[in-house]
């Protein structure tokens, strides 16, 4: 537990902004989740190929790239290829529902979050003022 509040006091806006995208996804394919093998499958051959492909434009002699970056490398495809199946001919424009109240809860969603991730934040620099 204390890997996750350090790695939370740490993170950065651009993966918040990652955090986010995650959340927007499984927010959305919990309404629309389908068990279908054939999307899944899919969505793991995209994610094998286009993965890779990343993770090798990514990677040089000079540049090691850590299992975290590869985790989101191959996850990101996935998500997205899984994403485009599910909300196909839903009605979504882009990545927005239909319904409001779908598009509200992902919205709510990631402000929770960010609002956790700006507790954890401030709590800490509180302490570490104390602590001066």
């Amino acid at each position: 537990m204390k890997w996750l509040m350090k790695y939370f006091r740490e993170i950065k806006i651009n993966k918040l902004i990652l955090w986010c995208y995650l959340i927007w996804y499984l927010v959305i394919i919990t309404f629309y989740f389908d068990p279908t093998p054939k999307i899944w499958l899919n969505a793991m051959g995209i994610s094998t190929v286009i993965g890779t492909a990343l993770v090798l434009s990514v990677s040089n002699s000079n540049n090691k790239v850590d299992n975290w970056q590869i985790f989101r490398l191959y996850l990101m495809p996935f998500c997205v290829s899984s994403f485009s199946s599910l909300i196909k001919d839903q009605g979504f424009i882009v990545i927005i529902s239909p319904k409001p109240q779908e598009t509200i809860l992902a919205i709510l969603s990631c402000v929770i979050f960010l609002l956790i991730i700006g507790a954890i934040k401030f709590t800490n620099r509180v302490i570490n003022q104390e602590t001066v």
